[in-house]
């Protein structure tokens, strides 16, 4: 059985990994006033944030339409048996719910959607997974069942500069967004039941950095060989400094940098940071 790879573009899978790795990518978009953007193909992510910081007001983001993701899978089936296609949290977002409607209009590939509960780098590393066991011929029940696994030690936590963005965009509850505002608080941000919620409050950005960090190191500290990313919005000099920091302890770990882009950056706000790690 030839099984496809697809994903949306919130998994912030660069462009060669994804030629690379034959994965095939949805784009969501984002919407400044009246003209929408697709994220990695009609706006990049340095052109986000540069533009978002001239807007006078937050951009919308939007999911692809049933028809668009319709025609990618039709695409696929000339080609494809089935496809494994990883989506972020469908908690946040109605683009797994799509692909799961998509999938049921169209013949000739069996469509297996599944929802990563998360975004960003983190929903990518199941789709890197995927995509090299579908290298590997492996059949998709034991692809799905792999990503289970994985989903089981996986840990993603993240924190912001600024609640609003979360509040205004209905991804955190607005008494949560207004008692982190009052109290000037970092609150340490993760998902729980597919859906961002606080995991600790902590009044300053560098105790709530250590306080991720020190989770990781917990980990480390078992023997537990990991995979680590560090994601930033627009704050690459900071993520670099949580990896070399993280390397000079544990230099055998597997590290990576990654990005907020657009969609998930709208949401998230520039300066955010956010560290994810599963075992190997």
């Amino acid at each position: 059985m030839k099984v496809a790879v697809m994903t949306d573009s919130t998994a912030y899978i660069p462009e060669n990994i994804r030629n690379k790795y034959a994965i095939h990518m949805v784009p969501l978009s984002v919407v400044f006033e009246d003209t929408s953007y697709q994220e990695e193909m009609d706006i990049t992510t340095e052109e986000f944030y540069k533009k978002i910081n001239e807007a006078k007001q937050l951009p919308k983001t939007s999911q692809p339409s049933i028809g668009y993701i319709t025609a990618e899978l039709e695409a696929l089936a000339k080609e494809y048996d089935a496809v494994i296609s990883i989506h972020l949290s469908s908690g946040i977002s109605g683009t797994y719910q799509a692909v799961v409607s998509a999938g049921e209009m169209v013949d000739g590939i069996e469509v297996f959607a599944y929802d990563s509960e998360i975004s960003a780098m983190a929903q990518g590393f199941y789709v890197l997974e995927a995509a090299e066991m579908a290298r590997n011929e492996k059949e998709p029940q034991e692809i799905i069942a792999r990503l289970n696994e994985m989903k089981k030690s996986l840990r993603a936590y993240f924190m912001v500069d600024d609640l609003s963005n979360l509040q205004r965009g209905g991804r955190l509850n607005g008494a949560q967004a207004l008692v982190g505002s009052l109290l000037q608080v970092k609150p340490v941000l993760h998902f729980v039941d597919k859906v961002i919620v606080p995991f600790e409050k902590i009044r300053t950005r560098k105790k709530a950095l250590n306080r991720i960090m020190s989770m990781l190191k917990e980990e480390a500290d078992k023997g537990k060989q990991l995979k680590v990313v560090f994601i930033h919005a627009n704050n690459l000099h900071a993520a670099e400094e949580l990896q070399r920091d993280f390397l000079k302890a544990y230099p055998s770990m597997e590290t990576f940098i990654s990005y907020f882009g657009p969609v998930i950056g709208t949401h998230l706000g520039e300066g955010a940071l956010g560290v994810c790690w599963y075992e190997k």
